[in-house]
């Protein structure tokens, strides 16, 4: 399967139980939920935008495909984490001041954000209830290790914050940082479906580490895409990372890399007002020209092998393992 085939098998498979959680929030909070997750307008009638990209409910599903269970053990463990997932998006769109995504309004942008920030914790305080319906031991445990990650991700958010206030950020405070924000959970949902299956812990461990380490490069890619993706493709304006004056991982290479790029990166990024396109395209000509793309794209193929080797171990299927394999590529080869 390719990988959008895979993401698309779990789909079918998590979705329903996802619009089912979802649809028991009330109407006040179930309508931007159901925004965001692009099953809905605004006004309520139903939408043809679409939801994201699945990836953590598809490593849910694969990972108890991957202890020898059906993927059906996994959904609510992939229904929670996706939950998880969407509860940041929304604020963190808030947070940044970002006003499109997917390819249209944010939820505060059309919603405002009040009701932003309350169907963000609807979302937030649903995963929970979805994973603890039926409080099994192996419930219980997929739980503890979902909050886990979800102080690591809210960590990894804060530090991101704290970034504004520091005229340089190092290449591994940048890694660290994101490690948090993205890895903690990406390595919950690699790993929550063999934690429901009962797997054993060594091999928990193990497909946690490859989620950590595919988290690495997918925000490898994410920071790649911030500043050269294609709007059209990532539903975001162009140099958007750049707008807001993120210092992600490209820029934490320049910022920090003793060139005469560091000096006129950071003039750009000090300048008072907002920036305007041509300060945008200059940073990340700038960018560019000092390596600082290179850089990101190494780590990222760097992190998908750090990733798969952490699969070495496992006695997985070898039609699962394929699959795991395929979509952890085809997560670092995507253009959105």
């Amino acid at each position: 399967m390719s990988g959008p085939e895979i993401l698309e098998r779990a789909r079918r498979l998590v979705e329903p139980a996802m619009v089912a959680a979802v649809d028991g929030l009330c109407g006040e909070l179930g309508l931007p939920a159901r925004y965001h997750l692009g099953w809905a307008e605004a006004d309520g009638s139903p939408s043809t935008v679409g939801a994201g990209k699945g990836l953590r409910p598809a490593l849910a599903v694969l990972s108890a495909e991957a202890v020898g269970s059906p993927g059906e053990v996994a959904v609510p463990g992939a229904v929670a984490v996706e939950l998880v997932h969407n509860f940041s998006l929304i604020h963190d769109d808030i947070i940044d001041g970002d006003l499109e995504r997917r390819h249209r309004a944010t939820v505060w942008a059309a919603f405002g954000t009040d009701d932003a920030i309350i169907s963000g914790d609807a979302l937030h305080n649903l995963a929970f209830q979805v994973l603890l319906g039926e409080p099994t031991p192996e419930r219980v445990a997929a739980t503890a290790r979902l909050a886990r990650a979800t102080s690591a991700m809210l960590a990894g958010q804060a530090a991101d914050m704290a970034f504004d206030d520091l005229p340089v950020v190092s290449l591994d405070d940048c890694l660290a940082m994101e490690a948090d924000k993205t890895g903690a959970l990406l390595g919950c949902a690699a790993s929550i479906g063999a934690v429901l299956a009962g797997a054993a812990q060594t091999t928990v461990d193990a497909l946690d580490s490859f989620g950590r380490e595919l988290g690495l490069a997918f925000q490898a890619v994410d920071d790649v895409l911030g500043i050269w993706g294609d709007p059209a493709m990532t539903g975001k304006a162009a140099g958007n990372d750049l707008r807001e004056r993120k210092k992600s991982m490209p820029v934490a290479v320049v910022l920090t890399g003793g060139s005469g790029g560091a000096e006129d990166l950071a003039a750009i990024y000090d300048q008072p007002g907002d920036l305007s396109d041509g300060d945008v395209a200059r940073a990340a000509g700038i960018i560019e020209a000092a390596g600082g793309r290179e850089r990101t794209d190494f780590e990222a193929a760097s992190r998908l092998e750090s990733a798969l080797a952490s699969l070495g171990a496992l006695e997985i299927p070898a039609e699962v393992d394929a699959e795991i394999r395929g979509l952890a590529r085809f997560v670092v080869e995507r253009s959105f």
